[in-house]
């Protein structure tokens, strides 16, 4: 896809902001907890323009405030803890044209964890490519059940580990395999995609 596409670097700064802001505002909660994180400290763990919770419950560990990731999900992070803090969102209807619009594909991430099948044929209906099947946490019957969707709306497959850093002390990444046949009419759908320049 197009990675100079301006109006979609327009929104990524705009939910860059917004996701530092997320930071500020959870340390700011956790501060009012009794726990003496710095918004400083999440950053430099992060190292990157888009932090999230995982460097919030990192940064604790580092300095010592939590015993482990998983705590401070569970007594602060998760939605409906204390400091739980909800992200920037757009519509579907929007990221489909955004992503079309820089030539690339709009695919739907890990079904099974959104619990929203109820909205697919309308994505569908707004020009959704494909649905990721094969995930880390979907269980062999929830890939079969969205390989039957994908087959029934002509859509594409799409896998991945969703690996967000280290996960139990260790990576995720390359822990799920898509059949190469997925890869394939990947690259074909995109090279159909008048946006793209250069396709292969």
């Amino acid at each position: 896809m197009d990675t100079t596409h301006q109006p979609l670097l327009d929104r990524i700064a705009q939910f860059q902001t917004g996701r530092q802001q997320r930071i500020r505002e959870m340390v700011a909660a956790l501060n009012k907890l009794g726990v003496p994180l710095k918004a400083e400290t999440v950053f430099a763990m992060a190292n990157c323009k888009s932090p999230g919770r995982p460097h919030v419950a990192r940064a604790m560990v580092k300095e010592r405030m939590i015993g482990s990731l998983d705590e401070a999900f569970e007594r602060y992070l998760k939605k409906g803890r204390p400091a739980w803090v909800p992200k920037t969102k757009m519509s579907a209807l929007e990221a489909v044209e955004l992503i079309h619009g820089a030539g690339g594909l709009a695919v739907m991430a890990h079904p099974g964890l959104n619990r929203t099948d109820e909205i697919i044929p309308a994505l569908v209906k707004a020009g959704l490519d494909g649905i990721e099947c094969f995930h880390t946490k979907h269980s062999t019957a929830m890939s079969e059940r969205y390989l039957e969707i994908v087959e029934r709306y002509g859509l594409l497959v799409t896998g991945g580990s969703d690996c967000h850093g280290f996960s139990k002390n260790k990576p995720l990444i390359g822990t799920v395999k898509l059949p190469y046949e997925h890869v394939e009419k990947l690259h074909a759908a995109r090279k159909k995609n008048p946006a793209v320049t250069g396709a292969p």
